[in-house]
Protein backbone atom coordinates (compact mmCIF):
# COMPACT_ATOMS: atom_id res chain seq x y z
CA UNK A 1 0.00 0.00 0.00
CA UNK A 2 1.14 3.55 -0.67
CA UNK A 3 2.68 4.74 2.62
CA UNK A 4 1.30 8.29 2.24
CA UNK A 5 -2.26 7.07 1.67
CA UNK A 6 -4.95 7.97 4.20
CA UNK A 7 -6.48 4.55 3.56
CA UNK A 8 -5.79 1.07 4.85
CA UNK A 9 -6.54 -2.16 3.02
CA UNK A 10 -7.75 -5.40 4.51
CA UNK A 11 -8.86 -8.70 3.00
CA UNK A 12 -12.51 -9.61 2.67
CA UNK A 13 -12.87 -11.95 5.62
CA UNK A 14 -15.12 -12.56 8.63
CA UNK A 15 -13.90 -9.35 10.30
CA UNK A 16 -14.63 -7.17 7.25
CA UNK A 17 -17.72 -8.87 5.80
CA UNK A 18 -20.21 -6.56 7.56
CA UNK A 19 -18.37 -3.43 6.36
CA UNK A 20 -18.42 -4.81 2.82
CA UNK A 21 -22.18 -5.47 3.05
CA UNK A 22 -22.82 -1.93 4.39
CA UNK A 23 -20.96 -0.43 1.42
CA UNK A 24 -22.90 -2.57 -1.06
CA UNK A 25 -26.24 -1.82 0.58
CA UNK A 26 -25.46 1.91 0.32
CA UNK A 27 -24.95 1.42 -3.42
CA UNK A 28 -27.89 -0.95 -4.02
CA UNK A 29 -25.62 -3.96 -4.57
CA UNK A 30 -23.30 -2.04 -6.93
CA UNK A 31 -23.16 -2.98 -10.57
CA UNK A 32 -25.99 -2.13 -12.91
CA UNK A 33 -29.75 -2.40 -12.47
CA UNK A 34 -30.58 -4.28 -9.28
CA UNK A 35 -26.88 -4.70 -8.52
CA UNK A 36 -24.67 -7.68 -8.99
CA UNK A 37 -23.03 -7.77 -5.54
CA UNK A 38 -19.77 -8.34 -7.43
CA UNK A 39 -20.87 -11.78 -8.65
CA UNK A 40 -21.02 -11.23 -12.43
CA UNK A 41 -17.49 -12.57 -13.06
CA UNK A 42 -18.10 -15.69 -10.93
CA UNK A 43 -19.70 -18.78 -12.51
CA UNK A 44 -23.43 -18.49 -13.05
CA UNK A 45 -25.33 -20.08 -10.16
CA UNK A 46 -26.73 -22.85 -12.35
CA UNK A 47 -23.26 -23.70 -13.71
CA UNK A 48 -21.91 -23.79 -10.16
CA UNK A 49 -24.78 -26.05 -9.05
CA UNK A 50 -25.79 -23.53 -6.39
CA UNK A 51 -29.41 -23.23 -5.29
CA UNK A 52 -29.39 -19.78 -3.67
CA UNK A 53 -30.87 -16.47 -4.70
CA UNK A 54 -28.88 -14.05 -6.84
CA UNK A 55 -27.22 -11.01 -5.30
CA UNK A 56 -26.20 -11.00 -1.64
CA UNK A 57 -27.16 -14.67 -0.92
CA UNK A 58 -24.97 -15.89 -3.79
CA UNK A 59 -22.11 -13.57 -2.84
CA UNK A 60 -22.26 -14.77 0.75
CA UNK A 61 -22.28 -18.39 -0.40
CA UNK A 62 -19.15 -17.78 -2.50
CA UNK A 63 -17.47 -15.90 0.35
CA UNK A 64 -18.18 -18.60 2.95
CA UNK A 65 -17.00 -21.29 0.50
CA UNK A 66 -13.66 -19.46 0.13
CA UNK A 67 -14.34 -18.64 -3.53
CA UNK A 68 -14.66 -14.84 -3.30
CA UNK A 69 -11.65 -12.65 -2.57
CA UNK A 70 -11.17 -8.91 -2.41
CA UNK A 71 -8.98 -6.21 -0.95
CA UNK A 72 -11.22 -3.77 0.92
CA UNK A 73 -10.17 -0.15 1.31
CA UNK A 74 -11.02 1.53 4.61
CA UNK A 75 -11.18 5.16 5.65
CA UNK A 76 -11.15 4.71 9.42
CA UNK A 77 -13.84 2.06 10.13
CA UNK A 78 -15.80 2.50 6.88
CA UNK A 79 -15.18 0.40 3.78
CA UNK A 80 -15.00 2.81 0.84
CA UNK A 81 -13.94 0.52 -2.00
CA UNK A 82 -12.58 -2.83 -3.06
CA UNK A 83 -10.76 -4.75 -5.75
CA UNK A 84 -12.02 -8.26 -6.47
CA UNK A 85 -9.42 -10.87 -7.42
CA UNK A 86 -9.31 -14.61 -7.89
CA UNK A 87 -8.15 -17.48 -10.05
CA UNK A 88 -9.62 -18.01 -13.53
CA UNK A 89 -11.60 -20.94 -12.06
CA UNK A 90 -13.14 -18.62 -9.44
CA UNK A 91 -13.67 -15.78 -11.96
CA UNK A 92 -14.21 -17.49 -15.33
CA UNK A 93 -16.55 -14.92 -16.87
CA UNK A 94 -14.98 -11.97 -18.64
CA UNK A 95 -16.27 -9.65 -21.33
CA UNK A 96 -15.19 -10.28 -24.95
CA UNK A 97 -14.27 -13.87 -24.16
CA UNK A 98 -13.95 -15.07 -27.80
CA UNK A 99 -11.52 -12.29 -28.66
CA UNK A 100 -9.64 -12.83 -25.40
CA UNK A 101 -9.25 -16.58 -25.98
CA UNK A 102 -8.26 -16.16 -29.66
CA UNK A 103 -4.97 -14.52 -28.63
CA UNK A 104 -4.49 -16.31 -25.32
CA UNK A 105 -1.12 -17.97 -24.77
CA UNK A 106 -1.43 -18.92 -21.09
CA UNK A 107 -4.05 -18.21 -18.45
CA UNK A 108 -2.95 -15.98 -15.59
CA UNK A 109 -2.73 -17.23 -12.03
CA UNK A 110 -5.08 -14.42 -10.91
CA UNK A 111 -7.53 -11.94 -12.39
CA UNK A 112 -8.52 -8.53 -11.10
CA UNK A 113 -12.07 -8.27 -12.41
CA UNK A 114 -13.90 -5.57 -10.54
CA UNK A 115 -13.01 -2.39 -8.72
CA UNK A 116 -15.68 -0.45 -6.89
CA UNK A 117 -15.41 2.88 -5.09
CA UNK A 118 -18.00 4.58 -2.86
CA UNK A 119 -19.53 7.47 -4.80
CA UNK A 120 -18.30 9.93 -2.13
CA UNK A 121 -14.69 8.76 -2.60
CA UNK A 122 -14.33 8.59 -6.38
CA UNK A 123 -11.23 10.18 -7.93
CA UNK A 124 -9.51 10.23 -4.53
CA UNK A 125 -7.05 7.36 -4.90
CA UNK A 126 -9.26 4.58 -3.56
CA UNK A 127 -9.09 2.46 -6.73
CA UNK A 128 -5.28 2.57 -6.72
CA UNK A 129 -5.23 1.63 -3.02
CA UNK A 130 -7.59 -1.28 -3.75
CA UNK A 131 -5.36 -2.62 -6.53
CA UNK A 132 -2.26 -2.26 -4.33
CA UNK A 133 -4.10 -4.15 -1.57
CA UNK A 134 -5.10 -6.96 -3.94
CA UNK A 135 -1.52 -7.30 -5.19
CA UNK A 136 -0.27 -7.46 -1.59
CA UNK A 137 -2.76 -10.25 -0.83
CA UNK A 138 -1.75 -12.13 -3.98
CA UNK A 139 1.92 -11.80 -3.00
CA UNK A 140 1.12 -13.16 0.46
CA UNK A 141 -0.65 -16.14 -1.18
CA UNK A 142 2.47 -16.99 -3.21
CA UNK A 143 2.31 -14.49 -6.08
CA UNK A 144 1.99 -15.27 -9.77
CA UNK A 145 0.91 -13.73 -13.05
CA UNK A 146 -1.94 -11.26 -12.55
CA UNK A 147 -4.21 -9.97 -15.31
CA UNK A 148 -6.43 -6.89 -15.38
CA UNK A 149 -8.82 -5.67 -18.07
CA UNK A 150 -9.02 -1.88 -17.75
CA UNK A 151 -10.66 0.80 -19.85
CA UNK A 152 -8.31 1.85 -22.65
CA UNK A 153 -9.73 5.09 -23.99
CA UNK A 154 -7.31 7.85 -22.91
CA UNK A 155 -8.83 10.39 -25.32
CA UNK A 156 -12.37 9.81 -24.06
CA UNK A 157 -13.86 10.94 -20.74
CA UNK A 158 -15.71 8.05 -19.11
CA UNK A 159 -18.09 8.33 -16.17
CA UNK A 160 -16.63 6.76 -13.03
CA UNK A 161 -19.86 4.75 -12.78
CA UNK A 162 -18.68 2.67 -15.75
CA UNK A 163 -15.06 2.23 -14.69
CA UNK A 164 -15.60 -1.15 -13.04
CA UNK A 165 -12.09 -2.13 -14.16
CA UNK A 166 -10.38 1.29 -13.79
CA UNK A 167 -8.09 2.71 -16.47
CA UNK A 168 -5.01 1.59 -18.35
CA UNK A 169 -3.07 4.55 -16.93
CA UNK A 170 -3.80 3.52 -13.34
CA UNK A 171 -2.59 -0.03 -14.02
CA UNK A 172 0.54 1.26 -15.74
CA UNK A 173 1.33 3.20 -12.56
CA UNK A 174 0.85 -0.05 -10.61
CA UNK A 175 3.51 -1.75 -12.78
CA UNK A 176 1.30 -3.64 -15.23
CA UNK A 177 2.38 -4.08 -18.85
CA UNK A 178 0.04 -3.74 -21.81
CA UNK A 179 -0.55 -7.11 -23.47
CA UNK A 180 -3.27 -6.66 -26.12
CA UNK A 181 -6.64 -5.04 -26.84
CA UNK A 182 -9.86 -6.69 -25.67
CA UNK A 183 -13.12 -5.47 -27.11
CA UNK A 184 -13.61 -1.93 -28.30
CA UNK A 185 -12.64 -0.03 -25.15
CA UNK A 186 -10.64 -2.39 -22.94
CA UNK A 187 -7.29 -4.13 -22.93
CA UNK A 188 -5.45 -6.99 -21.26
CA UNK A 189 -2.63 -5.99 -18.91
CA UNK A 190 -0.29 -8.30 -16.98
CA UNK A 191 2.06 -8.15 -14.05
CA UNK A 192 4.12 -10.86 -12.38
CA UNK A 193 3.82 -10.53 -8.62
CA UNK A 194 6.61 -12.17 -6.61
CA UNK A 195 5.78 -14.12 -3.47
CA UNK A 196 5.85 -11.85 -0.46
Amino acid sequence: MNPVSQYTTRPLDLTTWDAYVRLLVKHHGAGFGAGCWCTWFHPRREQAGVDVEAGLPYKEFLFRAGRSHAALVFDDAAAVGWCQFGTPDELPRIFHRKEYEADLVTLPDYRLTCIFVDRNYRRKGVAAAAVDGALDLIAAAGGGVVEAYPQDTPEKKVSSTFLYSATRGMFEKAGFDYDRPKGKNHCVMRKTVPAG
